[in-house]
């Protein structure tokens, strides 16, 4: 924890990508792109994701203000996630990163 605030205070560069970091983070931002979806129609989204960390993930990204969870109280419960306006302002951040990613990939070929 100490080490996290100590990286974290001195670049922001490196704030952000403790906030999005990780193997999922971003696949599940980028699946909210277009609006609200489901936790059962993010995981057929994310084959591979289990529901286990899923859950966690959208924890986390709730807990950064990057996804809201909306409880609709019917029965069965009804829950959707979706961007926060924060997370928004990453949308063109993420295609650059795309880019380059498709980019690098070619070179590394």
């Amino acid at each position: 924890m100490l080490n996290e605030k100590c990286i974290t205070e001195g670049c922001d560069l490196t704030y952000a990508v403790c906030k999005i970091g990780g193997r999922w983070k971003l696949i599940i931002l980028c699946k909210l792109e277009e609006g609200r979806l489901r936790f059962g129609e993010i995981r057929k989204q994310i084959p591979n994701i289990t529901e286990r960390m899923l859950t966690l993930q959208l924890r986390d990204l709730e807990k950064e203000g990057l996804v809201k969870r909306t409880v609709y109280a019917e029965v069965p419960p009804r829950v959707d996630y979706e961007l926060t306006e924060i997370a928004r302002d990453l949308i063109p951040i993420w295609r650059q990163l795309e880019n380059w990613g498709a980019k690098h990939k070619e070179l590394t070929k």
